[in-house]
């Protein structure tokens, strides 16, 4: 039952986001593009989409890396320490924004390689409730934007106004 309930929310947002990006361009009001001061400056994105649903607020993040706030690399050569990083950095634009990541319902992870998806899981599931994970979407690529970095993650969040900073 409780399954069923997030999927029609996540539809009623999905839907709602849809509606949202057909008059982002016209209507900035419902969508906030930000950027966080705990997350290196990037260069040609935001961190984040903040998108007014009335009640809530849905949190599009764009990819996340491991770099520090610095843009310096964390875990040259080490998957698990570029993994916390990285669910270090989601969890701090969702402090920011006054969630948690229990607030996260859809994550997007992209490795280069499969090897590691174990000890991906390992990292993720201290992050997120493992009794009402979000859903998800994993893929292998063959590079991204740096050699040494070895993943990236997306996520989505939805937080109640009642919390919302």
């Amino acid at each position: 039952m409780h399954t069923s309930i997030l999927l029609k929310k996540f539809l009623f947002f999905g839907f709602t986001l849809m509606v949202l990006q057909a008059s982002a361009q016209t209507n900035n009001s419902k969508v906030r593009l930000q950027n966080f001061p705990s997350l290196a400056t990037p260069k040609g994105y935001s961190h984040a989409a903040v998108i007014d649903l009335g009640p809530a607020n849905m949190i599009i993040l764009s990819g996340q890396v491991p770099l520090d706030k610095n843009g310096a690399l964390v875990g040259k050569g080490n998957f698990k320490k570029q993994t916390e990083q990285v669910f270090e950095n989601i969890k701090s634009i969702l402090t920011d924004l006054g969630g948690n990541m229990n607030d996260v319902i859809k994550i997007g992870i992209y490795l280069t390689d499969m090897k590691n998806i174990q000890l991906f899981r390992n990292v993720r599931d201290k992050y997120i409730d493992v009794k009402n994970p979000p859903a998800s979407t994993l893929v292998q690529v063959s590079k991204l934007y740096r050699d040494e970095v070895l993943l990236e993650v997306e996520a989505t969040a939805i937080i109640s106004k009642n919390t919302f900073k």
